[in-house]
Formats: structure tokens, sequence, C-alpha cells
């Protein structure tokens, strides 16, 4: 593969990149574009005013809002600070946004003001009170500013507090080594965790990644994947940056609507799950429409139907199948002349500087074609968990190895194929439910005691939750009533679709919860 640059860190790439190309049009935006000359100024004016707020090198920054031209002027901004950047789902509800505010104790705050007739302000006001005339929550206490981006020209404007020069020097002096994300993800505990991850490791893991997907100058990519998902924001609004090619936010995906982007616009790569490809091409109207731009599919999923792999190819030319996390950034993908059953049903080969290997439960390596937890070594590998040491050596062995929790089988040919799922989590429409976290989201309502999720199969989502729950001394718990309650507490990826009432939960001879036979009440 082509080396990456030597630019080091993500300030530097921007540079380098609107330097050499400055009228590249980087950002297509509905009627708001931006060439690499113009996302540079815009991210190093946002970077001074975000030092005017106070933020120093190292601070963490927030952004809560859907995939958008601010969205991208923001991380840069950020980046240039030598912050932080710390993104928030616009899934998430107030108690889960600001769990993640308070355990990566960020500064500011930069949000929507709202996203499918929800306010982002309006859900944190109602977990942690009406804040102050400077918008400090009495329950957030390191949070100091939130920036609404209604309000952006004003705070673009404290910008002129701080010189050009200091703020050039700070962009400049931050170093490859430097954190530049914490990534919110949830585990067995039920606490989020956040992904630490610097500037070297992203430079180097999505240049590679655009690479293998041959994205490149002219490309125009609609990013579909949240920006605050590892992939929106890495494989999509970073990618594209390194490589010049241009973002096209879409912020809800429709598949009428982007249809009819694709023609407009001329775009040529798409990335999703396997059903958002379904849904493209079972429309009755997707023959008739010009889709001769798209060139590249890329899909990220454990297994892809043969069938879906051939009518992707047929339409849009090359399918990409991939393998990553958010631990690990970039672990392993298919290649171009990968045949389509390679591609359905494997994440293909380990990229350079990756080494994986499939172990029993001694760690002891395993034969090709038998099963084992995957483990992963190499650059990519997460500088740790946000503040957890503890956590992160249960994660890293001392060797270096991160153990994914997800069980896989490699092939002869090195071919990688994820087959299960060591961790108790499930898989909701391409984002991952983990039972813990549910559990004890929903032990917060008054009624119920006890909790246990499982993950089912679901026809149209790949899997959903079933909660079983024993009522609180005393209480009586209305199933509809736990599940309309969930909606207003969680995401709803994590609500359970259905609530069973039981006097006890099930245990095993170590006393834990006996997960095996709830699902046998599921079939029964």
């Amino acid at each position: 593969m082509e080396p990456v640059p030597e630019w080091g860190t993500i300030p530097r790439m921007l540079r380098a990149q609107a330097a050499g190309h400055p009228d590249t049009e980087i950002v297509a935006d509905g009627d708001t574009r931006l060439t690499l000359a113009e996302l540079a100024a815009a991210a190093s004016e946002a970077a001074r005013a975000l030092a005017a707020a106070g933020v120093e090198p190292g601070d963490r920054v927030a952004v809560w809002a859907p995939n958008g031209w601010q969205w991208v002027v923001t991380a840069f901004g950020v980046w240039d600070a030598g912050a932080v950047l710390v993104p928030l789902s616009t899934r998430f509800k107030g108690l889960e946004a600001g769990t993640v505010l308070t355990s990566t104790g960020a500064k500011v705050l930069v949000a929507a003001d709202g996203f499918g007739g929800v306010s982002f302000l309006d859900l944190l006001a109602s977990e942690y009170g009406q804040p102050a005339g400077n918008r400090q929550y009495s329950g957030l206490p390191e949070l100091q500013h939130v920036v609404p981006l209604s309000g952006w020209n004003c705070f673009l404007a404290t910008a002129a507090g701080v010189g050009r020069a200091a703020a050039e020097r700070r962009a400049l002096a931050v170093r490859p080594g430097d954190l530049a994300e914490i990534l919110a993800t949830s585990g067995t505990t039920g606490a989020p965790k956040g992904v630490m991850i610097d500037h070297g490791q992203l430079l180097r893991g999505y240049w590679d990644w655009a690479e293998v997907v041959t994205l490149g100058p002219g490309d125009r990519y609609p990013i579909v994947a949240p920006f605050s998902h590892g992939f929106g924001v890495n494989a999509g609004l970073l990618a594209c940056v390194l490589r010049r090619a241009t973002i096209v936010p879409i912020a809800a995906f429709d598949p009428e609507a982007a249809l009819e982007l694709v023609q407009r616009e001329r775009l040529s790569l798409l990335a999703g799950p396997p059903t958002l490809f379904g849904r493209l091409l079972e429309r009755p109207d997707f023959a008739a429409c010009d889709t001769s731009s798209l060139r590249v599919a890329i899909v990220g999923a454990a297994s892809v139907p043969t069938e879906l792999v051939h009518r992707m190819r047929e339409r849009f030319g090359r399918v990409i199948n991939a393998y990553g996390l958010i631990e690990g950034t970039v672990v392993s993908m298919t290649r171009a002349g990968d045949p389509p059953e390679t591609v359905a049903s494997t994440a293909g080969r380990p990229m350079p500087g990756v080494e994986v290997r499939v172990v029993d439960d001694r760690g002891a390596g395993v034969a090709a074609g038998e099963r084992g937890e995957v483990l992963i070594r190499g650059y990519g590998v997460m500088r740790g968990y946000w503040r957890a040491p503890e956590l992160t050596a249960e994660a890293v062995d001392t060797d270096g190895w991160l153990h994914t929790g997800d069980i896989g089988v490699l092939d002869s040919s090195g071919n990688l194929a994820i087959v299960d799922r060591k961790k108790d989590l499930f898989i909701v429409g391409g984002f991952n439910a983990y039972p813990a976290e549910i559990e004890s989201l929903l032990r917060r309502h008054p009624a119920v005691g006890q909790a246990a999720v499982i993950g089912v199969p679901d026809a149209a989502l790949g899997e959903v939750g079933w909660a079983y729950v024993v009522p609180a001394p005393g209480a009586t718990v209305d199933p509809d009533e736990v599940v309309a309650w969930a909606r207003g507490a969680m995401s709803n990826y994590k609500v359970p679709r259905t609530v069973v009432v039981l006097d006890v939960l099930p245990v095993n001879a170590n006393g834990k919860v006996d997960k095996p036979a709830l699902r046998q009440l599921v079939t029964s």
C-alpha cells in the first residue's frame, strides 16, 4: 500500500491539503459548499473561538448534532485547538448524553438545537436542571460552555479575542501521539467507556482504509453513518479530507431522497449495512434511476447474502466488506478481486500493520477453519479506556493483544469471518446494544426491581431486545407502560420491543442470570 504522507497530525494534514489543493470542493451540504481552503480557514476560526472559551490542549469538546457542514468545521476546529473530540449520538437521551459528558469531563458542548423534533438541550435540562445564563448545568460541573448551532455566528465572533499567530502555533504543536478522539462505547459492565484514539492512529488507519475502497480526488461520498459513530467521523469525514474526496453529509437516510441525491450530486461511493442497500435495490423506481456514478459499495457486516452481493456488483461495480471496532480501528477488509462468496461470508484479510489471531479459551491459537476469540495487535489498537486503567488491562493484555470478545474463523487464505459474539451484546439495525446498559436503565423505573435483557432475531432489524423484569417490592409492572417509559429514557435501538414479567429470574449454578434459559422462554 502507498504509505501515508508524513503529516503526523490532523491539523498538519488539513493545512497541507488546503495549501496544495485550495479550490477542491470538500463539503457539499445543500446550498453550503466549502473548498479545502475554506474548511481550513473555518476550522482555524472555530479553534480560536474554542480557545477564547478557555479550551486548552487536551481538553475535551463534545459535539451533539446530526451530520452537517457545521459538524465538519467543529471537528477540525477541535483538532486545531489541540483538544479532544467527544461525539455524542443524536439518539441519546439526556441521561445518556450527560453520562458521557461527565465521564469525559467535557469543557464545551457544541449542540444542534434539535433533531427529529427533539431539543437536545431540553433533554439535558430534563435530567440536570435548567442552566443559568452562562448555560452551566448544576449536575454537569465540568461543562463550562454550551454552544447551540443556532448561535454559531455569535460563538465565532469571540475568535477575535485570540490572535491568529497564537492559534497557528497551537495547531502546529499538536503531536502524532496526542489524543484526537474519545469515542463512547458501552460494555457488559453497563457503564459507557471512552475509547482513546490518537492522531497518528487515525491518519494511518483511514488512509489505508480509503486506499482499499479506492476513495480519491473527484469522488463524492455521502456520509450516511452518523458523525457521532466511529465509522462516520473517521471512515467518512476524515477519510474524505485525507484523500480529497467531497463530503456529502446525510442527516437522516431516506431511500427516495438518497436516489435523488445520487443523481443530482453524481455520488460515487455508498457505505452502510446490508439493509440499506436492500432498501435501495427493492425500490420499484431504482432500475429507472441513473446510478451510473456509483462505483463502490461498502458494507460492514458479519455476513451478507451472496445474492445481495451479486445484485450490488451489478449496479455498483465493486463491493467491499470490512471488520473493525472502536477499540481496534480498521482490522480487516476484502479486496477488489475477491469473489462474491468471500465478500458475502468474510471481512477479508488483515490490514497492513495489523496482526490477527484466533484463540481458544486457554489463549492457544486454533487451526484454520476453527472458531475462537479474535485477538488483534498493531498500530490501530486503542490507547486505552479513558480514566479506566483496570478496564484497559482487561481488554489489552501485556503483549499488546486486544481481546475483542468476537468469535471468528480464519480460513486457509487468511480471510476472517466473524461468526458470533463472546460479549453479551446484540445488534439492532447496525447499532450495538449492550444488555447490561439497558438493564441498568430499566432499573431506574420505579416499578422494576430486577431486569435481564436478551437479543432475539428480528426480520427487519436483525435482532431486537426482550426484557424480563421482576417487580420491585409492592409494585406492579405494566409491560406496555415500561416500553413507553423506555422510549423516553434511552435511544430507540436500546428500547426493548417486548417486556415479560417474571416472579424470579432464572439463575445458573454460579448465581448469575441464566440467559440461555431466558432464550428458551422466547421459543417456548
